[in-house]
């Protein structure tokens, strides 16, 4: 059952829907959780809203209600990437994900205006509003004990673009919650135990079906530990299990 806070940010959802119906317009939340964002399936229609992160794979994303064939027209996201640099690399810290969260919270702008934080070589891609952008870029110069620049990038480099790693798992059969077990070296309890929570989605969607079985090309979230794609069951085994290939996030 719904918390009281999960059921009034469905509510919110509606509200927007419907705004978005009535004044065909377009109308945005700021960035969301992916447990946040799958609260939007119960209770508003899928042609209804979009989901978007700035970038293949984000899993904060932003919601979109409205589509261009219903009102006719096009706005995108406001979604701005920021990349923070330190001024010289050689002395920066060793910078992680929490050091650039914690340097942007000190700014005193709220959580829900930052998206995804990409990590790589002390460089930090900073997923933000559009709105807070300008003040980020102006006003982030530190990052632990490492001085910053920040600058506005159109598109996330390649070179830190999400990686798929092909992983050939062997299962008895072709279950998600086995799936996910051989995966991610859990027990079957362990496993059902996330499914009891709520943690799996796939595709954006909660999954509570432990005993269902995944479609090439699902997107499997497990909150916690990680994502992965669903690929194809290659071949059984002499011994009567499958083989099949997904493709982990690294």
């Amino acid at each position: 059952m719904a918390t009281i806070e999960e059921q009034q940010l469905q509510k919110r959802f509606s509200e927007l829907a419907e705004q978005s119906y009535q004044n065909n317009a377009y109308y945005f939340t700021d960035f969301l959780s992916p447990g946040d964002a799958a609260l939007v399936y119960p209770v508003v229609e899928d042609t209804e809203f979009s989901m978007w992160g700035g970038a293949p794979g984000c899993e904060r994303v932003i919601l979109r209600f409205g589509n261009p064939e219903d009102l006719g027209y096009e706005i995108p996201f406001p979604v701005r990437l920021l990349k923070a640099e330190p001024l010289i690399k050689k002395f920066a810290d060793e910078l992680t994900h929490r050091d650039f969260l914690g340097a942007l919270m000190n700014l005193g702008i709220e959580r829900d205006t930052i998206g995804d934080i990409v990590v790589k070589d002390k460089i930090g891609y900073i997923f933000v509003v559009e709105r807070i952008a300008d003040y980020i870029q102006e006003n982030l110069i530190q990052v632990k004990h490492t001085h910053v620049k920040c600058q506005t990038l159109e598109e996330m480099p390649e070179e830190v673009q999400p990686e798929l790693e092909p992983v050939e798992l062997i299962v008895s059969s072709v279950r998600m919650d086995g799936i996910i077990s051989k995966l991610f070296r859990l027990s079957r309890n362990q496993s059902l135990e996330l499914f009891r929570k709520k943690m799996i989605l796939v595709n954006g969607r909660v999954f509570e079906n432990n005993s269902g079985s995944p479609k090439e090309g699902d997107v499997v979230a497990v909150r916690g530990y990680g994502k992965f794609v669903f690929r194809e069951v290659q071949h059984s085994t002499r011994k009567g299990k499958q083989s099949v290939l997904v493709e982990r996030y690294v």
